[in-house]
This record gives structure tokens, C-alpha cells and sequence, in this order.
């Protein structure tokens, strides 16, 4: 049963991850812009962000210390600052996203105005970060994600034409009145969603958390491959679904309301019911997550005392900094900032810091003073050499490609 449980980790960042308030708006945005053309990129996250967060989940069990301590001490503290500024500025915009994207979760269900629910939300991540003990968190808001799979429910609801689905996600095409350049746009803003680089460092630092040791990288890889293709299904799910009934009505995807109504028409009410659930814990989870991230990469890299459990009195710079950053979001979500485009811009500004996410962890990885017999096999080291050349080419082209459409308009 311990065993079992224990899986919940590698569900609970996929949910809280791949199924944040971006992947929740990108999915459905590029479903019904797109159909299945860019379900290819899902296919590649999960791959990527499994990839890699095996390697730092098996860094971080080996070892016994977490990716940015090591970052700083492998690769210098020039290099080591900029991965973790760079890390901490995308979270924190990401955070900001997330604490809207809860707020309009409930405005749906309670029809009172989202901003209203911005400070109740923040106040609830704090104590749930403060008193709540890591297992329960993330079996608690792993298991109520799952009431996502309402959306791959309904898509076998609406019966579709199953054969040409597969041709529409297997040979992608761009779309009658959409350019090559948007295409790719959104191509970046759907990889950003699903490898932003606060999964990657939650899960390693909760492998800490929970305390897992060398005869723990079974979990480890089983939690990385199997979670985030949980979170895969789950995307491919809501990109179907919208390809199938907001893509022949033309509806373009602006608000979350949006992204619910194709379950909302396949299942009534029970299905809106389920739908909020899972959007809600799912969002809420991912506060949690990039909350705690933000904290993780800069403690890691000064080497200060850190942990979710460790008492304030021991770790108050950690803990300091957690209530400072979930205290400005909200202030920056309060100023009526719109939470769709902050959410673009973060999963958008996620892919290009990839690189610097992404290459230290492939040097440690084979570097044998600190994993021994457990660094990198062959095959990890060519498809993590091919992700590292792939997300670099995207972060060159981010900046070219947001101007150049206009943020995807």
C-alpha cells in the first residue's frame, strides 16, 4: 500500500503540472483553433518533462541533495544565479496565473467576481503549505484532479469519427486561415505549458520531501512515466474535445468558462460538476506547486535550511520567502491584470528558460563524482541531447514568433 501511495507524487505533479491553468487554456484554446494538429507536442512534452525529471528525481535520491545545490556547485555561481533568477521569475509569473485561475474556476460556480476570490485562495494555499503534511497534500489534490478524465469521458460521448481523429493528430496540418507562424507560436506556448520547469524541480525536491533513497529510482521512474502520462491523456482529452465541439462552431477560446462547456453539453450538470472539481484541484494544486517551486530553487542555490515540514523557526528565510512571493502574486492578480494573458505570456516565457533548466540537469546526470554506476545510459543521454537541441531551437524562435503574430492573435 506504501508503495502504491507513493505513486501519487509522480500523479500529483502531472496534475498540478501538466494540468495548470495554462495547459488547462492551451489545450482547449489549440483544440478548437487547431483540432488534433498539435496533439504531436503533448506527445513530445510527455516524453521531455518524463525524461528529465527522472534524472533529477534519481540526482536528487543518489545524492541525497537537490538539482539547483548541485547546479550551483557543478556549474559555477554565475551560471547557477541565472538558472535560478530565471526559474524564479517564471514561477512567480506562473503563480500569478494560478491564483486567477482557481478565482475563476469558483467565480463559475459561485457566479461572484473572480477578483473577490483571489485573497481567500492565496490564504488557503499558505495554510495548506504551512499545516499540511506533504503525503496528504498531494493525495488529496492528486486524487480530485483525476475528475479531469470527465473531458476524455466526453469525448467517447459524443462518438466521433474515430479514424479521422487519428488522421487529424498523426498527419497535422495548419488549418484553412491560420498561418505557419501561429501555428508554431501556439506549438511553443503548448510545450511551455506541459515542460515548465517548475514540474521538473517540484518533483525532484518532493522526492526529498519524501525522504526516498537509492532503493527508491523504482519509484521514482515509475512515478515520472506514469504521472505524466496521466497528464498527457488528460490534455490530448480536452484538445480532443474541442476540436470536436468548439472547432465547427468557431468559438475562439478567451475565457475558462469555454473550456468546460463541451463537457457541460456531453454530461449536464454532473458533468460542469465534475469538470470544476478537477479544474479546481488541478489549479490549486499547481499553486502549490510553483508556490513551493519558488521557494525550492532559490534555498537549494544559497543552501539554506528548506522544507515544506521543516518548522518556520528553522527554515524562516525558506519560509520567508514563500509567504513574500504568494503575497505579491496576489497583489499583481488584484490589479485586474488579465489572467489569460498572463498565462500566455508564462507558459510562453516557460519555454524559453528551458535550456537553462535543462542542461545542467543533463551534465550532472552523467557526471559520475556525484551518481556513481547510476549516471545516464546511452539512450537517456541521446533523447536528453535531442530535447536540450529541440527546446533550445525553441527558445530561440519564442521572441521572433511573438512579435511576428502578435501573441498568437
Amino acid at each position: 500500500m506504501k508503495r502504491v501511495l507513493s505513486l501519487l507524487l509522480g500523479v500529483f505533479t502531472a496534475i498540478g503540472g501538466f494540468m495548470d491553468i495554462g495547459d488547462l487554456v492551451t489545450d482547449a484554446l489549440v483544440g478548437a483553433r487547431f483540432g488534433l494538429a498539435l496533439a504531436w507536442v503533448t506527445v513530445v512534452a510527455v516524453v521531455g518533462v518524463a525524461l528529465y525529471s527522472e534524472m533529477a528525481g534519481r540526482i536528487a535520491v543518489v545524492t541525497g541533495r537537490t538539482v539547483f545545490d548541485l547546479i550551483r556547485e557543478r556549474t559555477g555561481p554565475r551560471m547557477g544565479l541565472a538558472t535560478v533568477t530565471a526559474s524564479y521569475l517564471v514561477n512567480a509569473l506562473a503563480l500569478i496565473a494560478e491564483l486567477c485561475g482557481v478565482a475563476l474556476a469558483i467565480e463559475l460556480l459561485a457566479d461572484i467576481h473572480y477578483l473577490l476570490w483571489v485573497p481567500p485562495v492565496a490564504l488557503l494555499a499558505w495554510l495548506v503549505v504551512w499545516r499540511l503534511p506533504f503525503a496528504y497534500m498531494e493525495r488529496l489534490y492528486g486524487l480530485l484532479g483525476l475528475a479531469l478524465f470527465v473531458f476524455v469521458a466526453a469525448v467517447w460521448r459524443f462518438g466521433p469519427d474515430w479514424g479521422a481523429m487519428w488522421h487529424n493528430a498523426t498527419h497535422p496540418v495548419v488549418p484553412h486561415g491560420e498561418g505557419h507562424a501561429t501555428y508554431f507560436f501556439y506549438a511553443i506556448v503548448l510545450l511551455g505549458a506541459q515542460m515548465n520547469p517548475y514540474e521538473v524541480f517540484f518533483f525532484s525536491s518532493g522526492a526529498v520531501e519524501h525522504r526516498w533513497r537509492p532503493q527508491n529510482l523504482l519509484e521514482v521512474r515509475v512515478n515520472a512515466w506514469l504521472g505524466y502520462t496521466v497528464g498527457g491523456i488528460l490534455a490530448i482529452g480536452i484538445q480532443a474535445v474541442a476540436h470536436l465541439v468548439l472547432q465547427p462552431a468557431g468559438v475562439q477560446v478567451e475565457h475558462l468558462s469555454q473550456t468546460v462547456l463541451p463537457v457541460v453539453l456531453a454530461f449536464g450538470q454532473v458533468g460542469f460538476a465534475l469538470a470544476i472539481l478537477g479544474i479546481v484541484a488541478s489549479v490549486f494544486g499547481a499553486t502549490l506547486e510553483t508556490l513551493l517551486s519558488s521557494s525550492y530553487t532559490v534555498a537549494h542555490h544559497f543552501g539554506w535550511t528548506w522544507g515544506k515540514e521543516t518548522q518556520p523557526a528553522k527554515a524562516a528565510r525558506f519560509h520567508t520567502l514563500l509567504l513574500v512571493t504568494l503575497l505579491g502574486a496576489a497583489v499583481v492578480a488584484l490589479t485586474t491584470v488579465n489572467p489569460i494573458t498572463v498565462t500566455i505570456y508564462a507558459v510562453y516565457l516557460a519555454a524559453a528558460v528551458l535550456p537553462l533548466t535543462y542542461l545542467p540537469i543533463l551534465v550532472i546526470a552523467n557526471d559520475r563524482r556525484y551518481l556513481g554506476g547510476r549516471v545516464n545510459g546511452r539512450l537517456a543521454n541521446v533523447l536528453g541531447t535531442i530535447y536540450l537541441v529541440a527546446v533550445t531551437a525553441g527558445a530561440v524562435a519564442a521572441l521572433p514568433l511573438l512579435i511576428a503574430t502578435k501573441a498568437g492573435s
